[in-house]
């Protein structure tokens, strides 16, 4: 679908839409290269993201749909997400495509979850860090590693 040049491209209100298709189905590693019209906004020197990813004016409408980065930047790229109702579990499944290191913290009704993953040589370091009683799973090349309240620390 990405490929195919007779198909409309998605709208940047749609784009959410596709970037968590591209997730569910495994190719959220991509996710970084799909933020073209993202990168043309700042190069207009925009401060705020335009409803409008068409015509590329330079009029910002500052309109939520084209804010999905705000929050898909900790979703797809740092992989954090709720896996119960109120967020009562945490599941973090990173893709963080071309980086050698990423890291960032997001707000939780019990605390600050902070995600932190960088590459050295061939290795992974991973730092996952929950508030208290807060658990879930960390999903590393397929598999499930189990999450606790605290600091979890991997080496893949």
């Amino acid at each position: 679908m990405l490929s195919q040049t007779d198909l409309a491209r998605a709208s940047i209100y749609f784009q959410y839409y596709l970037n968590r298709a591209l997730a569910k189905v495994g190719l959220g590693n991509e996710y970084l290269e799909h933020l073209d019209v993202w990168r043309e906004y700042m190069k207009l020197g925009m401060t705020t993201w335009g409803e409008d990813s068409k015509t590329m004016n330079t009029r910002s409408d500052c309109h939520a749909w084209g804010a999905s980065p705000n929050i898909e930047f900790f979703r797809i790229v740092l992989g954090i997400d709720s896996d119960a109702p109120g967020f009562g579990k945490v599941k973090i499944v990173p893709h963080l495509g071309t980086l050698n290191k990423a890291c960032g913290e997001m707000p939780h009704p019990s605390g600050t979850i902070r995600a932190g993953y960088e590459r050295k040589g061939k290795k992974w370091l991973v730092k996952i860090e929950l508030p208290q009683a807060v658990g879930g799973f960390l999903v590393w090349e397929g598999k499930e590693y189990q999450l606790r309240e605290g600091e979890n620390q991997f080496n893949f």
